[in-house]
C-alpha cells in the first residue's frame, strides 16, 4: 500500500509537470499558429493538445464506470488512428478544420488536466490504472517532442521558446571509434520504472565483435559524402532510397540549401552557416544507410547501439542510462529541458559518455539503427492499437533528441519511423565489423 501511494504521489508530479510543460511549449504561439497544417506529415498545434487530452479520456474511459467523454465532436478530430473508438480523422485534414475552436480545445485542456488531478489525488488506484496514467504522461511527453519538431517546420527561428539557453562550445573533436567485444548480449528494459511494451521482455542476442563511432556522424563529414557524389550515386542506395533521391530532388540533408557555395539551414537559431561540427541532422534512414555505405561502414543494429550505450564491461551490468542509472541533468544530455533548440557540437557532454566512451547517445539527435521494429520475442500488448500498430516498414532509432523530455528517454527506448521520414531531428553513428 505504501509503495502504491509513493507511486500516486511521483505520478501526481509528473502529471502536473508535464501538462504545465506542453501548455509552455506554445505559450508564445499567435492564434493563427495553433490552427496551420503544412505538410502532411505534420499536425497543427491545437490538435497535439487536444489529442494528449483525449488519450487521457480513454485512460479514465477504461479505468472510470460509466465514464461520459467531452464531446462527440472532440473525439472524433483527436482521434489519430484507434478503430476501436470510432473512425480516426483524416491525419492530412487536421489543418482544415476550424473547429474545435482553439479556445475550446484550451478550454478542454484545463478541464481534463483537473479531471485527471483529482483522480490522481483523491482516488484509490490499482498498479494497473497507475501504469496506464504512467503510460498517458509519457505519451504526453512523446507528443511534447512532435509539437517541438512541428514547430521547426511551421516556424523556425519566428518561434519565441520562453526559455533559451547559450550552446555550450566544446573543443574540436576528431572522429573516433572504440572496439566491443561479441558475444551473447541481454536486451531491452532492465529496470522496475515505468516502461513502454515494446521494451519488453529482456532476451538474449548474440553479437560479433564490432567497432562503432563515438560521436554521432558530424555535418563535416556529411558533407564530404554530398561533395564526393553522395546522392547522385546510386550504388550507395537501397533501391526505394535511390527512387526517393530522384523523385524528391534530394541534394542535402531536410533545411539545408546551398547558396553562393555555401551550405545553409534556418532552424530554431535562425537562418545561418552550417556548423561544421554539430552532428547531422534530418536524414532519412536511406540517407543514414547510404552514407555508411559510402564511407565503408554500416548502421549499428539496435542491440549494438545499446550495448555500446548502457553495458558496464568492468561490472557485467546493464545501466540504465550511458552515464549510469541517475536521471538525465543537462550536465549529462541535450534534451527538451536543456532549452537548446538546437543540437550541440559533439564532445559537448563528456559526462555523459557511455562506459565504453561513446559520447552523445542520449540527446542531440535520434540514430539510426539497421532494425527492423517489431515486437521482441515474447513481446505481449501493453495498450492494444498503440506501438504494436506499426510493426512494419519501420525503423528503430535509439537516444533521444534535443526535443525529447527527459521522462521519457533511457537507454532501451526505441523509437521508430519510415525510412523515408527527415522530419524528426535524426542522425546516426556508423559501425564496422572487426
Amino acid at each position: 500500500m505504501e509503495v502504491v501511494s509513493k507511486q500516486k504521489s511521483n505520478l501526481l508530479e509528473q502529471f502536473n509537470e508535464t501538462r504545465a510543460k506542453t501548455l509552455s511549449l506554445v505559450q508564445t504561439l499567435e492564434k493563427d499558429d495553433f490552427v496551420i497544417q503544412t505538410a502532411y506529415f505534420m499536425s497543427p498545434p491545437k490538435w497535439h493538445l487536444g489529442h494528449v487530452s483525449w488519450l487521457f479520456e480513454i485512460v479514465m474511459s477504461k479505468t472510470s464506470q460509466n465514464y461520459e467523454f467531452y464531446s462527440h465532436e472532440f473525439n472524433e478530430y483527436h482521434n489519430s488512428y484507434y478503430h476501436q473508438f470510432g473512425e480516426p480523422h483524416d491525419k492530412g485534414k487536421r489543418g482544415l478544420a476550424t473547429r474545435p475552436t482553439v479556445d475550446q480545445i484550451l478550454e478542454y485542456y484545463n478541464i481534463i488536466t483537473n479531471k485527471v488531478a483529482s483522480i490522481l489525488k483523491n482516488e484509490f488506484l490499482d498498479e494497473k490504472t497507475l501504469h496506464l496514467y504512467f503510460m498517458a504522461i509519457n505519451h504526453e511527453c512523446q507528443h511534447q517532442e512532435l509539437l517541438v519538431y512541428d514547430l521547426q517546420y511551421l516556424l523556425a527561428e519566428k518561434y519565441v521558446p520562453i526559455t533559451q539557453n547559450p550552446l555550450p562550445k566544446p573543443s574540436r573533436q576528431e572522429p573516433s571509434s572504440v572496439n566491443i567485444g561479441g558475444g551473447l548480449y541481454t536486451m531491452g528494459y532492465p529496470g522496475e520504472q515505468f516502461c513502454y511494451d515494446i521494451e519488453l521482455p529482456e532476451h538474449q542476442v548474440y553479437l560479433n565483435d564490432y567497432k562503432i563511432d563515438v560521436f554521432p556522424i558530424t555535418n563535416r563529414q556529411y558533407i564530404e559524402f554530398i561533395d564526393d557524389g553522395g546522392y547522385k550515386n546510386f550504388q550507395y542506395w537501397l533501391s526505394d532510397g535511390w527512387d526517393k533521391v530522384q523523385n524528391e530532388l534530394w541534394e542535402a540533408p531536410m533545411y539545408w540549401e546551398k547558396i553562393d557555395g555555401q551550405w545553409i539551414t534556418c532552424d530554431f537559431l535562425g537562418r545561418r552557416k552550417i556548423n561544421l561540427d554539430e552532428p547531422v541532422c534530418h536524414v532519412s534512414f536511406y540517407e543514414a544507410d547510404a552514407y555508411c555505405k559510402w564511407a565503408g561502414k554500416r548502421l549499428p543494429t539496435e542491440a549494438e547501439w545499446e550495448k555500446a550505450a548502457c553495458w558496464d564491461e568492468k561490472n557485467q551490468n546493464k545501466l540504465l542510462f550511458p552515464w549510469g542509472n541517475k536521471q538525465p541533468d543537462p550536465r549529462c544530455a541535450n534534451l527538451l529541458e536543456s532549452y537548446l533548440w538546437n543540437c550541440t557540437e559533439v564532445g559537448a557532454y563528456p559526462e555523459g559518455k557511455s562506459q565504453y566512451g561513446c559520447q552523445q547517445m542520449i540527446g542531440d539527435v535520434w540514430e539510426w539503427t539497421s532494425s527492423e521494429f517489431s515486437g521482441y520475442p515474447g513481446f505481449k500488448t501493453g495498450f492494444s492499437e498503440y506501438n504494436d500498430k506499426w510493426f512494419a516498414n519501420q525503423k528503430v532509432l535509439r537516444g533521444g533528441s534535443f526535443g525529447t523530455p527527459s521522462l521519457s528517454i533511457r537507454g532501451s527506448y526505441r523509437n521508430f519511423f519510415r525510412l523515408d521520414e527527415r522530419w524528426l531531428f535524426s542522425g546516426f553513428r556508423c559501425v564496422e565489423d572487426i
